[in-house]
């Protein structure tokens, strides 16, 4: 089934998954809530609700009585602000709050889940009873003791987001907005969207591990929209990070505006390709999303252990040409898709899944890594406390390869260059694909003669992964917002790639001509 990335908030098949631009493009919002005020502690569960080993462990019992192969609880408090200025006012600011226990027993092939956002033992021993339901197996003894784990590193703050007020925020929106509109006398509307969030997240596993994580999260988008005679083209750049706000450095919002701008004006001069077979090369950075959707997903394990991936036999096998190599890597500092640990309370790290052309791994969870008789990669993610882990990406990317940017177009007789992309649909079995491409270039004999503008690329993954022929040593992971929906979950990540030539792939589809 395909999935529209637009759609990502909708209900999504079993067995789909998406990558989405920033929330504003998609239709997402931020319920709107009433903040707390108060600081919040480094761990509000034990701080706040009296949550200690105690709890946890008497919860555990609960939830294994009837068994179990594997279980955790996942404890959430997450705190999340929005802002949207237009025309000089602001529009919407938005506050949230989510908290809550997910509860999970794993027996065989069978998973019972839980939650409540009610933390009191009465209500957690319920959740607890409700997921150990499922089925009846072996009896376990849970642990009475848990091991904390020493707190990552990856993304600390100095200034946690709860204590950034819209009177810090607001002059720094509308500074980006000033630059946009000087930047030339056709801009005629600016938008700048902002968002952050500081999550708290607390993992006891049935193997006595107790995990705490504080996840900020940051993102500043410009959209800008241009008018020319009567022609009117809009663009947009946005950067996103685990970061605090002195992040947003004047340097980097103004790289932001001015790329906002640039690929706004350049579509004024841009026509459409000519529509055909033809080589393609992919620009560095965010044509990670192609890497990430119409290839990692085949990799994740749950599509492989069920038999939907194409990949799902090749383990081992050559699947790119040898100086291609593809990694999923939670472990970058401050990487919006960065994890410490993931979501079942592993450490997140390295994991190579395309080393020298050669398939080497999956993305596992602890479900699929038992079924393959593996250690998890530290794969398992889930959107929030209401859901079950499931196999995802992080940070996602192919390494630098032996050629240089200006060797691969040199090396093209007839054929464009993809920048920028707004949406696409993709099929996880098969990893048939179609993205939109918002931004590019045509190659003509070796050189980049034209701007274009409104393409359509047609492929499919697995060959297009082994049409490859060059792959260029600029590797870079894209700074934008990006998000991740998978079987109806979405969770942020980053992906990246080099300047890389696909030999053969379909421009044109509904713009041919």
């Amino acid at each position: 089934m395909a999935i529209k990335r637009r759609e990502f908030l909708g209900t999504v098949a079993a067995g789909s998954a998406i990558v989405t631009m920033p929330g504003f493009l998609s239709g997402c919002g931020i319920q709107s809530a009433t903040a707390i005020s108060a600081a919040m502690p480094a761990n509000p569960f034990m701080d706040w609700f009296g949550v200690d080993q105690a709890t946890v462990a008497r919860v555990m019992s609960e939830l294994t009585s009837r068994g179990a192969d594997t279980a955790d609880l996942y404890f959430q408090h997450s705190r999340s602000n929005s802002l949207t200025l237009e025309d000089g006012i602001v529009s919407s600011a938005n506050s949230g709050i989510a908290q809550g226990v997910g509860l999970r027993v794993v027996i065989g092939e069978q998973t019972g889940y839980a939650f409540t956002e009610d933390l009191t033992l009465p209500s957690m021993l319920a959740a607890a009873r409700t997921a150990s339901a499922i089925a009846s197996g072996s009896q376990v003894v849970a642990p009475q003791q848990f091991n904390p784990l020493a707190a990552g590193n990856l993304y600390t703050t100095t200034v946690p987001w709860a204590d950034v007020g819209v009177e810090q925020k607001l002059p720094v929106m509308k500074t980006i907005e000033q630059q946009a509109k000087s930047k030339d006398p056709a801009i005629e509307k600016v938008a700048v969207y902002w968002s952050d969030g500081d999550e708290r997240v607390m993992i006891a596993t049935l193997d006595g591990k107790l995990v705490t994580d504080h996840r900020p999260m940051a993102r500043v988008t410009v959209v800008v929209t241009a008018k020319k005679g009567g022609e009117t083209q809009t663009g947009y750049s946005n950067i996103a990070a685990r970061e605090e706000f002195s992040w947003f450095s004047e340097d980097r919002l103004s790289a932001m505006v001015d790329e906002a701008v640039d690929r706004t004006l350049i579509q004024f001069e841009a026509r459409r390709p000519p529509a055909g077979e033809m080589p393609v090369i992919l620009a560095a950075g965010a044509s990670g999303i192609l890497l990430h959707e119409a290839i990692g997903h085949g990799m994740e394990a749950d599509f492989n252990r069920k038999g939907t991936s194409i990949y799902s036999d090749m383990i081992g096998k050559k699947v790119a040409e040898n100086f291609v190599t593809v990694v999923d890597q939670a472990d970058i500092p401050r990487e919006r898709g960065a994890l410490n640990y993931d979501d079942e309370g592993n450490k997140a790290g390295r994991t190579v899944m395309v080393e020298q052309g050669i398939l080497k791994s999956y993305l596992h969870d602890q479900i699929s890594a038992k079924q393959y008789g593996l250690k998890a990669t530290g794969s398992g993610r889930r959107e929030s406390y209401q859901y079950a882990p499931m196999p995802r990406m992080s940070c996602t990317f192919m390494e630098d390869g032996p050629h240089t940017k200006d060797e691969i177009i040199a090396s093209v007789d007839r054929g464009i260059i993809c920048e920028t992309y707004t949406n696409g649909q993709v099929q996880i079995g098969a990893g048939d694909y179609t993205f939109y491409v918002k931004n590019g270039w045509l190659v003509e004999n070796g050189k980049v003669t034209a701007p274009i503008k409104d393409v359509n690329i047609i492929g499919n993954g697995p060959e297009s992964l082994k049409r490859i022929t060059m792959v260029a040593n600029d590797a870079r992971l894209d700074t934008g917002g990006w998000t991740c929906g998978k079987n109806g979950q979405s969770v942020p990540v980053s992906q990246g790639i080099p300047t890389v030539l696909v030999s053969n792939m379909t421009v044109g589809g509904e713009n041919a001509g």
